[in-house]
């Protein structure tokens, strides 16, 4: 093969190449993958056709599939949810955003009475496959309202499956399998990371399980349990804690609901030690779920009290103090750092 004809091969290939995206890039791959492979599946929302939404994941689909299938809706949350419902119950299969996390509060109702219980209420006639995009969390100097971290509420509620992915491929991946599950699901997108690295993800329709928490990273000392955007922390305070010697082991809950507890608790059975790591507050949020089980199931294997590092029994505050809210890396290697030495 001659230079020239070398380097038109080379070309052919990188163009096939996946490209290295950010989580809201992703986001917006996977919607237009199901999109273009399935004709029920819509999206809806504040914004999100001629603008593109508010953080510009569905950049780009109004042009590709038309106004009929990506909706501009009012501003009127209980509207989106109420139609959303309406659209799943009768075939199509609907992907609504919240465009804010505070803002789902209008939408409880429809999620909690209707959508969460059409298979029970209907004997299993009729289910709810619709997904509901939430941009999540603080970290990005927004006003009030737009930095809930209220994922705990809808943990509670039976019939919902509860998502958050940490990273470009999961949420790729870990999108698609909502979009094809047939029972509602809340996904949860840490918007402090939509652009704060990029992954290569493969366009090729393979969607993640959910239901199944990720080990990051392996780990004989201590196990680090964490979801959203806090993995970054998470994973940063077990690198600072292996040059200091201890060996800390890094889960991502990734589905919320139902909890994988059993990746967690077979991780303590080798470590004996566990810190739980969420921006939520510390009172009933997610993390004193996964503490109790572990009190009630895995009481033998722990040598050192839980800890938890969270943020505060407050309302998020506003830019200036807000890092200063969220769980640190100090604070998480601090925590790890107290559990060894309880043993």
């Amino acid at each position: 093969m001659n230079a020239a004809a070398d380097s038109k091969a080379t070309t052919m290939q990188d163009a096939k190449a996946p490209a290295a995206i950010t989580l809201i890039e992703a986001i917006t791959q996977a919607l237009a993958y199901e999109m273009r492979n399935d004709p029920s599946v819509l999206v809806l929302g504040e914004d999100v056709g001629v603008n593109g939404g508010v953080f510009r994941a569905t950049a780009g689909l109004s042009a590709q599939f038309g106004p009929e299938r990506v909706l501009d809706t009012p501003l009127d949350e209980t509207t989106i949810a109420g139609l959303t419902v309406g659209l799943a119950s009768q075939g199509m299969k609907p992907v609504a955003e919240a465009q804010f996390d505070g803002f789902m509060y209008p939408m409880v109702d429809f999620i909690v009475s209707h959508a969460a219980r059409m298979r029970y209420r209907t004997r299993g006639r009729l289910t709810c496959p619709m997904v509901l995009r939430v941009p999540w969390g603080g970290g990005i100097r927004a006003p009030e309202h737009h930095s809930e971290a209220n994922e705990a509420i809808f943990t509670n509620v039976p019939g919902l499956r509860v998502v958050m992915p940490s990273s470009p491929q999961r949420a790729y991946g870990m999108l698609l399998a909502a979009i094809r599950e047939p029972d509602p699901v809340i996904f949860f997108e840490p918007k402090r990371i939509y652009r704060q690295y990029k992954e290569v993800v493969a366009d090729d329709g393979e969607a993640l399980p959910l239901d199944v928490c990720y080990t990051l990273r392996d780990g004989t000392d201590v196990t680090l349990v964490t979801w959203g955007a806090q993995v970054k922390e998470t994973l940063e305070a077990a690198e600072k804690l292996e040059k200091e010697g201890i060996s800390a082991e890094v889960i991502d809950v990734a589905t919320l609901r139902p909890l994988d507890f059993a990746t967690i608790a077979e991780s303590v059975s080798r470590t004996g030690r566990c810190v739980i790591v969420h921006e939520a507050p510390k009172t009933a949020g997610f993390g004193a779920e996964i503490a109790a089980r572990l009190a009630e199931e895995s009481m033998y294997d722990l040598v050192a009290p839980v800890e938890r590092v969270t943020g505060y029994d407050t309302h998020i505050p506003l830019f200036r103090l807000e890092m200063k809210y969220l769980p640190s890396v100090d604070r998480v290697v601090a925590a790890a750092k107290r559990a060894m030495a309880a043993s």
